[in-house]
């Protein structure tokens, strides 16, 4: 759904229980703004991105990435 900032800003409590069914894209100027979504898939997100990173960590260390403070400690040896 989209709406523009007035309405959300007029209807704000209207546009929470609408992020809890579906993301609401706010419009301001004519462009989009930025998107209101439920807690819940605030958190769903959080944790994609965590295992991305988490995973793109173990691809890393078996490549041989050894990381920045063993690196450095490697180097003042």
């Amino acid at each position: 759904m989209n709406a523009t900032a007035t309405e959300v800003k007029n209807r704000f409590g209207e546009f929470m229980d609408r992020a809890q069914r579906e993301p609401v894209t706010v419009e301001k100027t004519g462009r989009s703004y930025v998107v209101l979504i439920s807690h819940e898939e605030y958190e769903r997100l959080r944790s994609v991105e965590d295992a991305h990173w988490a995973a793109l960590a173990g691809q890393a260390e078996q490549s041989g990435y050894v990381g920045s403070e063993a690196a450095t400690q490697l180097v003042k040896r």
